[in-house]
């Protein structure tokens, strides 16, 4: 099956101010593809570039998706590995837009098998229910915003936090002080603290009763995961610290995470995800599926990939209820509350808007 052309779209969806310990974003900066097959069908492809975390920004996204098209025009899209391949020989990283080429191919197999894309993938149907995010204010705007969400039915709080290390505490004082007992609270600190700040932070909100911090230190202060790892009663989850198999392999060696965090934007798309999940299901470790500011068409090639992942067992998949202000998707992935489902159409079973793709910038390759 011959790829014949590539349409790419500057994704732009507005958003509420969102913020976390590295900056705040107003619009999510993604990317749509869709690779087109000499079958009179394509495949959907989705990315959210978050320059603070991933160092890809909307336009080097663009940039490297024209490059990406060049490269696979003529070329046979069932060949995923051979495809993803030449993306990798031609530039190293870029993972948020290799990602988006990913998806694309995924779905372009599925659709040409007649399979939804999670029984493609060898998996079935599951009950998946999202946290949901609170992004770093004062404790008490947090807290307010914890119980909003509390009375909107959720039942798993993730809180930001990473800016400072005693306000850090005090938020999440409020925060459980505010919804009681029975929600859980998790955390992600973005790399926000330093290794004293960290033992700190986890050694004094252990009492509200934390499921996990998520990336508490800098990437460069991965070699003190495992001391932090034994002075912390809460425990670890990699999040920047694990971009492919080998860095979760490397993490788990070293005793530095009893969890992983997986997502498209690190790994690359769907066939790295993959190797991650599997390396950390060898070793005993859980993995979550996490996100950028993707819309229901990553979210659903996600949901399809958690449905044949069996090693990922939490998740924050609440992207599109994080103050998208449009949706820009039809079909795909529905929120039931904080639980998702998808129906059993070929493939992803989301696509773009035609509505919202005329006001976007578009490149055809």
């Amino acid at each position: 099956m011959t790829i014949t052309h590539t349409e790419i779209y500057r994704f732009s969806i507005p958003m509420e101010p969102f913020t976390i310990a590295t900056g705040t974003l107003s619009h999510a900066q993604n990317v749509f593809i869709r690779v087109h097959t000499d079958a009179g069908f394509y495949g959907v492809g989705e990315c959210s570039a978050f320059p603070m975390i991933v160092g890809e920004t909307q336009d080097t996204c663009l940039i490297m998706a024209r490059e990406f098209a060049r490269l696979w025009k003529g070329k046979d899209a069932l060949d995923i590995e051979a495809r993803l391949g030449e993306l990798h020989s031609f530039t190293a990283g870029n993972t948020t837009i290799k990602s988006a080429f990913d998806n694309a191919l995924f779905d372009i197999a599925a659709k040409n098998a007649g399979l939804p894309l999670y029984q493609f993938l060898g998996g079935e149907k599951r009950v998946v229910e999202s946290d949901i995010t609170i992004g770093i204010a004062g404790h008490h705007t947090m807290a307010l915003k914890a119980l909003d969400f509390k009375a909107s039915g959720a039942n798993i709080l993730k809180v930001k936090l990473g800016k400072n290390v005693v306000e850090d505490v005090e938020r999440i004082k409020q925060i459980r002080e505010a919804v009681g007992p029975g929600m859980k609270i998790r955390i992600d600190a973005n790399q926000g603290w330093t290794f004293n700040e960290a033992v700190f932070a986890l050694q004094s909100i252990a009492q509200y009763d934390i499921e996990f911090c998520e990336q508490p230190m800098r990437t460069w202060y991965d070699d003190r995961l495992p001391e932090l790892m034994q002075q912390s009663p809460v425990k670890i989850m990699a999040d920047e610290s694990v971009y492919n198999h080998h860095d979760a392999r490397k993490q788990i060696n070293a005793g530095a995470c009893h969890y992983i965090n997986i997502k498209m934007a690190k790994s690359g798309g769907i066939y790295e995800a993959k190797k991650i999940h599997d390396v950390a299901a060898s070793y005993g470790i859980p993995c979550m599926m996490g996100g950028m500011l993707e819309s229901r068409i990553a979210l659903s090639a996600k949901l399809h990939f958690v449905y044949a992942s069996p090693n990922i067992r939490f998740y924050d998949m609440d992207t599109c209820k994080l103050g998208h202000l449009v949706d820009p998707c039809v079909g795909g992935a529905i929120y039931d509350g904080y639980h998702l489902t998808i129906d059993n159409a070929p493939g992803i079973g989301a696509d773009a808007d035609e509505a919202f793709l005329t006001d976007c910038e578009r490149f055809t390759i």
